[in-house]
């Protein structure tokens, strides 16, 4: 498996046609484009299209493998770009990490406030999961993440952004589908699907995300075990359509949504979980300073639009 055969991927899965990826994106012609595709899912022993008259869709195999397949993307990338200014140094470096998700939100506010007052900085993106961000930070290999305040060290400080409402994520066709609003208590009996307890974790203790569900059932009194638990919004979502289950999350998780799945808002108390600014305390960088002097603007911004 190469790095092309994972662009390749993900340009289909985002047009969403053969076609169109392989004229508007890439550049090259439709049957060499569908033989790149039909080695990747060769290697990867599974379809991660469906192929129809409209275009092609992604299999929930498919679904899962483009979460991962935009993180490695991005990690290459990264990886060029600070082995570039490692070797070339000619312009001041910052690293900025984004959730999965959240880079189509944030990101675009945050570069123009790094424009607006540096435009001459050298600015390299990864998009990862949150405690995977976590680590990052901690590591060095990030300046600041867009992140949940995840446990698990006194090294890393947060500034809250704004506080995300959870939602019951669930099929479609579910029966609860046809409710306006749900109360909490319908899904006991449910299966119900969560984010795992320990995968990506810096310290070996549940990501925010985790610990932000488990909380909300427990104050209702509600004791329920997932019946599955995944690493990635991908997963979650075709877990949810392959096993009619019903999942917690954030309204940021409508990005993943698939045609077969389907939100509606909890009745009563409705459970936030927060969106922060993550940085380690010791980092030095004047550029991570500035950056944190205006995080309050950055916030407006963000509301304004």
């Amino acid at each position: 498996m190469e790095l092309r055969h994972l662009r390749y991927f993900v340009a289909v899965a985002e047009a969403r046609s053969l076609k169109l990826a392989a004229e508007e994106k890439l550049y090259t012609t439709q049957p060499s484009l569908s033989r790149q595709i039909r080695d990747l899912e060769d290697e990867v022993g599974t379809p991660l299209f469906i192929r129809g008259a409209k275009g092609v869709e992604l299999t929930p195999a498919g679904r899962v493998f483009l979460d991962h397949a935009r993180v490695m993307l991005s990690q290459a990338e990264a990886a060029v770009q600070s082995a570039r200014q490692i070797a070339y140094p000619t312009k001041p470096s910052f690293a900025l990490g984004f959730m999965i998700g959240h880079d189509t939100t944030w990101l675009p506010e945050a570069l123009k406030l790094l424009r607006d007052e540096l435009p001459n900085i050298h600015v390299v993106i990864s998009t990862q999961n949150s405690p995977q961000l976590a680590a990052a930070l901690l590591h060095g290999g990030i300046d600041v993440a867009f992140l949940r305040r995840e446990d698990g060290s006194n090294e890393l400080d947060f500034r809250t952004l704004v506080e995300e409402p959870l939602e019951v994520f669930l099929p479609s066709g579910h029966p609860l589908a046809t409710k306006s609003t749900i109360d909490i208590q319908e899904i006991v009996k449910e299966t119900f699907i969560s984010v795992s307890g320990t995968a990506l974790s810096i310290s070996g203790k549940q990501p925010a995300l985790r610990r932000a569900i488990d909380r909300y059932l427990k104050d209702n009194g509600i004791e329920i075990s997932p019946s599955h638990e995944v690493d990635n919004l991908g997963g979650i979502m075709s877990l949810i359509a392959s096993t009619q289950g019903v999942a917690l999350l954030p309204l940021y998780a409508k990005t993943f949504l698939p045609n077969a799945v389907t939100t509606r808002p909890l009745q009563g108390v409705v459970p936030k979980i927060d969106l922060s600014i993550g940085y380690r305390k010791a980092n030095p960088s004047p550029i991570l300073k500035l950056f944190l002097a205006r995080v309050n603007e950055l916030a407006a911004r963000f509301s304004d639009g």
